[in-house]
């Protein structure tokens, strides 16, 4: 039976499921997935998903719950033999249901992190029992929805680690163009360290335990500056005054740069001393699997799927050292002890991008999605 995918997204705004999803549509064909896309929002990312290679269809979600949405998806669905519907949030998850209803498809939901919110909760608990196959992105991440919110873990269950495209993290920037110390007025030879992560209302990614450490940080590295990439969601603007207002009480201000979203971000990544991920709440970060494929050193805090990610389950053990989550003193004393141990960070870097393409490379990713597709296509 000819397997033929319908991806569904709905917001392409700049995030690690959109990222993944663009990766996988790129690269769907040179692997033997055949793939259709429909966006029922815009953002960012739009331009670049129009140009990914694969039938790509722009809908509108106009209401939480949209029955016109229901009925253009369903007929895309039939008039083009679809058999599996992918979805990456609980939203997308009921629209799919719903339209795949009385058809031969079958839909699928990816569990991309912690169900934040009641509204998210009540939705996803629905709607997870009637999926015809669930894949939570780690392993990490399946035990925590199974320990705190009770799903019963079944053969429907498939983990999916996600992917990156290792081409895609080659630079973007123009010839002629400033690189990010130019922009910022930072030496080439200054240790330059950094983070690539969103500011989120719920501060999941912890960058104020980052902000915390720093003045540590400065005061044995004289020379040394940091660097937050990420965009600012709505409501988590009072959580950026905070990180900002630490770094100004501490008079460290003048070296950390909050340079909000870019679209450079392998530049980015190709000037850092020393990525840094400080989350507290993961599913299985694209930014820490993009930085270790690039081989940037890194540090990670403690939580469960960073440690999958970085290999701390691995007979070779973690490609990247660990601090306690939100232990400023601790993510301090790890940074400063990284940053005159060159040789260290010179192996990290060449461990982790071996490593980390193998495990976490595009098409590892793609081989494992056609392997879960054929198992629903056999009913097994």
């Amino acid at each position: 039976m000819a397997i033929k995918a319908l991806y569904i997204l709905d917001s392409l705004n700049r995030g690690g499921a959109e990222t993944l999803v663009l990766d996988l549509c790129r690269n769907a064909s040179s692997n033997g997935l055949d793939v259709m896309f429909a966006a029922t929002g815009g953002g960012d990312l739009e331009r670049e998903f129009e140009e990914c290679g694969v039938p790509y269809h722009r809908l509108q979600r106009r209401f939480p719950i949209d029955p016109f949405l229901i009925r253009s998806l369903r007929r895309m669905i039939i008039d083009n033999g679809i058999t599996v519907v992918h979805t990456q949030q609980a939203v997308e998850a009921i629209h799919a249901y719903f339209a795949t209803r009385g058809t031969d498809a079958k839909c699928l939901m990816s569990l991309q992190n912690y169900i934040l919110d009641e509204k998210n909760r009540i939705a996803t608990k629905w709607i997870v029992p009637r999926m015809d196959a669930v894949c939570p992105v780690s392993n990490a991440m399946q035990e925590w929805f199974r320990t705190a919110e009770g799903f019963p873990i079944t053969e429907r269950y498939f983990v999916l680690h996600n992917g990156v495209d290792p081409s895609r993290l080659k630079p973007v920037r123009t010839a002629g163009s400033n690189t990010l110390r130019e922009e910022l007025g930072i030496s080439p030879e200054a240790p330059l360290v950094g983070m690539v992560g969103n500011f989120y209302p719920d501060r999941r990614k912890d960058q104020l335990t980052v902000c915390r450490a720093l003045e540590r940080v400065f005061a044995a590295n004289p020379n040394a500056h940091f660097v937050f990439v990420g965009s600012v969601h709505r409501g988590a603007e009072d959580y950026l005054a905070e990180c900002k207002e630490i770094c100004r009480r501490n008079a460290i201000d003048d070296r950390v740069h909050f340079v909000g979203r870019r679209s450079d971000i392998p530049d980015i990544l190709g000037e850092l001393s020393l990525f840094v991920f400080s989350s507290v709440q993961e599913g299985l970060p694209v930014a820490a699997v993009e930085a270790l494929i690039m081989g940037v050193p890194m540090i990670v805090s403690d939580i469960p799927p960073l440690l999958e990610v970085i290999g701390a389950d691995q007979p070779k053990g973690p490609c990247a050292e660990i601090f306690v989550t939100g232990d400023e003193n601790d993510l301090a004393a790890k940074i400063t002890a990284l940053l005159i141990d060159n040789p260290r960070r010179v192996e990290l870097g060449r461990t982790a991008s071996s490593t980390t393409l193998r495990r976490f490379g595009i098409d590892s990713h793609i081989k494992r999605v056609i392997e879960i597709y054929e198992s629903l296509a056999n009913g097994s």
